[in-house]
């Protein structure tokens, strides 16, 4: 069974595989994108919303000044789709269990006001002078520890995976242990957006069985995926097609 911790990983390691897929030209043919290239052109509803979206994104690339002259314009919009989505809920996710489980920075101390509460000795001011100093050094450690998640700054899904992986695996660091519920959330969290990036680079194994049915009554699975040629088969007479049988 694969874990959560396998899913935050495959996020993390396969993020600059999606950047590089991403502005590689889109292959044409039914299975020139395996097994996934196949299921798009089966299914026109979901490739009419691929185009519709294709489209909005667009308009929105033509409105933006940044475009303005010769730009190289990505041509794998759906991978793009694909990380701001990961990354969205990544972030969103993160987000959602340092506000229950972190704990707020250690407070700056404060200095005593000696016109109220003067000091008795020299000695006495000193000894707290070099506690505030101690207490203001921890305060200031504890607010920029790298282990704390931030709601600024560095937001990007592959170190919001990492960071609720060490969550997962219970590492040190400002935040209390996670409930169950809060494990589980991650749990569905890193699973879709896993399968989405692994479905993006087509490096998970797939099946899908298709709406239409063989001339036999059976219904046709079709398997793919982790690079390998998608085949189908008929669950009724047993009948094997290969990539160019189904293409034809």
């Amino acid at each position: 069974m694969t874990t959560t911790a396998t899913h935050l990983r495959t996020i993390a390691l396969h993020w600059t595989d999606l950047h590089q897929a991403a502005g590689q030209p889109t292959q044409l043919g039914a299975f020139g994108l395996g097994l996934r290239g196949y299921l798009a052109h089966l299914e026109d509803a979901d490739q009419l919303e691929y185009r519709a979206h294709q489209a909005a994104h667009l308009r929105s690339l033509e409105r933006d000044p940044i475009q303005l002259g010769d730009r190289p314009t990505p041509v794998r919009l759906h991978i793009l789709d694909t990380m701001r989505l990961v990354e969205t809920v990544l972030v969103a996710c993160a987000d959602d269990i340092a506000h229950a489980a972190q704990r707020n920075p250690i407070a700056e101390p404060t200095a005593r006001r000696t016109a109220i509460a003067p000091y008795i000795t020299q000695r006495e001011a000193d000894i707290a002078a070099a506690d505030r100093l101690r207490r203001a050094q921890n305060a200031h450690a504890d607010l920029v520890d790298p282990r704390r998640w931030r709601y600024t700054g560095r937001r990007t899904a592959p170190y919001a995976a990492l960071w609720l992986l060490a969550r997962i695996e219970r590492a040190p660091g400002p935040c209390r242990r996670l409930t169950d519920d809060e494990e589980r959330q991650i749990g569905k969290v890193a699973e879709g957006a896993a399968e989405r990036v692994e479905t993006a680079l087509d490096i998970g194994s797939q099946r899908k069985t298709l709406e239409q049915l063989h001339e036999c009554g059976g219904r046709i699975d079709v398997h793919g995926g982790e690079g390998r040629v998608p085949v189908a088969h008929c669950t009724g007479c047993g009948r094997v097609w290969g990539e160019g049988v189904i293409a034809a």
